[in-house]
């Protein structure tokens, strides 16, 4: 064959374009429309966030090490991001889809986010992060599935069954917003919705005729891995399934010491993945329960979820009354011990062959302490705001590290304090400086009176203690140094503290927030950034080509926006190219 001869800029670009694609990791492609769709969860007609069409989203599956292109068009009437959390971003806090990182995707624009998730495994979920809007939907699941070299520390389950769970109001969520920004609670809520579904009418008396419910199909003897997921807006729900063990195997990306629950607490934004068997007999369907916790559970009772296990040979409907939850006027620290329980498979290989006990954490000396302490709701300038260490955040108008890059001035404040401020509680856009390659210690100290969720993006953490009380240098001496959780959500338990280890290896911006709903609309977050001094480009990506402007830099937008992933072609082009890249090869090297 005779040989081709290319112009060199060809062969410059296919080298960089191979070099960028993160050494030859498959790409892997999604479309995600969201828009308005009217339905009637809870047999109240309302407006609630489909994802293509469906409420709940639909899941996206990928295997570690995927990169993974997300095409989002924004067919809402208001501004839109997606935030992936506990998806790490690696070096690429650009794509993190929050306000202190992203400008917001315009209403009738598309975006492409392009990341890859680098060494990891586990279940999660994506939901836009402005505006309140997760209350109205919006969310689905992030499957991120072990490459094929890598076992899974337990046997191949028979299936997967996805369960969200959340509380959910009858109100829209731009009424709810609305009722923030007047300075009132939101008051209890109108149920709890399982994959978007009001309850089984297990209760003619407090579940109305007409309500659809999720019936989850089974078969005998088989074993499924039901990965559960807490998006609702602020209440902690018990998760039960009616006569069978919960064998807990994994949460947010980390396999877990193996053992049974007959119920767990599950809070806001976390997510835990079960193994199930289908051991019972079929006389009857099973109950699938999510109720709310740390409430009146008189006042609260129709505040609970309920699904039909149904057994492929089942022999009747499920009927009479719901198995109880855990109680805690008997025994206040049920749930906090059951937290501590949840211990990390030191000896099971996540999303790399060396186990997941092979990072000491316990050993490394801590750089820095920061104690982030909450606090009921307070005043300031006449509006109703939610606080870390005394400093209600105010988004900036300008994305933080898009506003170093242009050099913008006073975008933001380097200066949030490591400890809670003794003056008055203040507006400000405070941000934590972190030390690249620091191993820091935050405490969280929670004098609020809810239970509180805490997050970090970007990061798994080590969730080390917690205890009631206020949390003192002596508290250390508790700390769990061996087999702690590796997490990216933690409780904070009102009138008590957590502590967590994080390791600074992610360079970036990262928010840190509470993920009550109302209280991170209320400003409980900030952010960190992290910055290596001697960034070459090999700690974090620059720029992405399509990035959206905003604020002091809204000039430099097009007025006409086409969406392109930076050194990416999506969908069937992406095959194309690879394919005609690879007799292009062939071709090159055949003479």
């Amino acid at each position: 064959m005779e040989f081709i001869r290319y112009p060199t800029w060809v062969l410059v670009y296919i080298a960089l374009f191979s070099g960028l694609c993160f050494a030859g990791d498959p790409f892997v492609n999604f479309e995600l429309t969201y828009s308005f769709i009217t339905a009637s969860p809870l047999g109240v007609p309302q407006q609630v966030i489909a994802v293509n069409g469906n409420f709940p989203g639909h899941p996206l599956n990928v295997t570690t090490n995927n990169n993974v292109v997300v095409n989002v068009t924004n067919k809402l009437d208001e501004d839109l991001l997606i935030t992936w959390p506990g998806i790490q971003m690696r070096r690429n806090s650009w794509q993190d889809g929050v306000r202190g990182t992203n400008c917001p995707i315009p209403a009738g624009w598309k975006w492409d986010y392009q990341f890859q998730v680098k060494d990891q495994i586990g279940s999660f979920f994506y939901f836009p992060s402005l505006n309140f809007q997760r209350a109205a939907g919006g969310f689905g699941s992030f499957i991120i599935t072990n490459r094929p070299v890598i076992s899974l520390p337990f046997a191949a389950p028979d299936g997967d069954i996805i369960l969200f769970i959340g509380d959910w109001y009858t109100q829209n969520h731009t009424a709810l917003r609305q009722t923030l920004d007047a300075g009132k609670d939101l008051g209890m809520p109108d149920g709890v919705l399982i994959n978007g579904k009001g309850p089984y009418r297990y209760n003619t008396t407090l579940v109305p005729d007409g309500i659809e419910h999720e019936t989850i199909l089974v078969q005998p003897g088989k074993t499924y891995r039901v990965r559960v997921h807490n998006v609702g807006i602020s209440t902690s729900l018990n998760f039960r399934i009616q006569n069978h063990n919960m064998l807990l195997v994994e949460t947010e990306g980390h396999y877990t010491s193996q053992q049974n629950y007959s119920n767990l607490d599950i809070h806001v934004g976390q997510s835990y993945t079960f193994l199930v068997t289908m051991d019972q007999n079929a006389s009857t369907d099973y109950y699938i329960v999510a109720s709310a916790r740390f409430v009146n559970e008189s006042l609260w009772e129709r505040v609970t979820g309920v699904a039909v296990l149904h057994y492929s040979n089942s022999k009747g409907a499920a009927s009479g009354p719901l198995l109880p939850g855990p109680n805690d006027f008997y025994d206040k620290t049920f749930s906090m011990n059951q937290a501590r329980s949840i211990r990390q498979n030191l000896t099971a290989s996540g999303a790399r062959p060396n186990p997941q006990g092979s990072f000491h954490y316990g050993s490394i000396n801590v750089t820095d302490t920061y104690l982030l302490r909450s606090m009921p709701l307070v005043t300031i300038n006449n509006t109703l705001r939610a606080t870390f260490n005394g400093i209600s955040f105010v988004n900036p108008e300008t994305p933080i590290r898009l506003a170093d890059n242009h050099t913008v001035k006073g975008a933001y404040k380097l200066d949030f304090p490591k400890k809670p401020l003794t003056g008055a509680p203040k507006l400000d856009i405070s941000v934590i400086n972190g030390t690249y390659k620091g191993f820091i210690e935050v405490i969280l100290q929670n004098n609020d009176t809810i239970m509180q969720s805490f997050h970090m993006d970007g990061y798994s953490f080590f969730v080390v203690g917690m205890d009631y009380g206020n949390w003192t240098e002596s508290s250390r001496g508790t700390y769990n140094k061996w087999d702690a959780i590796a997490r990216c959500t933690a409780q904070v338990f009102p009138g008590a503290w957590t502590a967590v280890l994080i390791s600074l290896d992610n360079v970036g911006v990262w928010n840190l927030r509470v993920e009550n709903l109302d209280r991170w609309y209320l400003g409980q977050e900030t952010y960190m950034r992290i910055i290596n001094p001697e960034e070459n480009g090999e700690t974090e990506f620059p720029v992405p080509s399509n990035v959206l402007f905003c604020g002091a830099l809204k000039n430099l937008q097009k007025s006409q926006h086409r969406s392109k992933a930076p050194m990416s072609i999506s969908g069937g082009k992406l095959k194309l190219f690879f394919t005609l890249l690879l007799i292009l090869s062939a071709a090159i090297s055949i003479s």
